[in-house]
């Protein structure tokens, strides 16, 4: 499967998710601080809620309902309640389009 064209990067807020979905894969892509895109699972591992309804706070993505952040870059919660990662995309910047594959996750070391 190839990378899927899932927004504008000009749509995207900083320090803001966005809720897309790619064949079925819900994931919150996110415009950090820094200026890098990440889209990572949408659905909260303790509580099955969208994180894209959450909060960014520099690099992380906090559940709105439990408080639990995971990190944008390896998916890990840094906080209970969530103990399990969720998956994290690899995203591609073509000019103005943001891609992303939703077969192929980066490695969470």
């Amino acid at each position: 499967m190839s990378a899927t064209r899932i927004c504008a990067l000009s749509e995207l807020e900083q320090d803001a998710a966005l809720r897309v979905e790619v064949d079925g894969v819900p994931m919150a892509v996110v415009l950090d601080g820094n200026g890098e895109v990440h889209a990572i699972g949408d659905t909260c591992t303790h509580g099955e809620v969208s994180l894209a309804e959450g909060f960014v706070d520099g690099d992380t993505l906090e559940c709105w309902a439990h408080g639990s952040a995971f990190s944008l870059t390896t998916g890990h919660p840094l906080n209970l309640p969530a103990y399990e990662p969720v998956p994290v995309y690899v995203v591609t910047i073509e000019g103005d389009d943001v891609l992303v594959d939703p077969t192929v996750t980066r490695p969470t070391n």
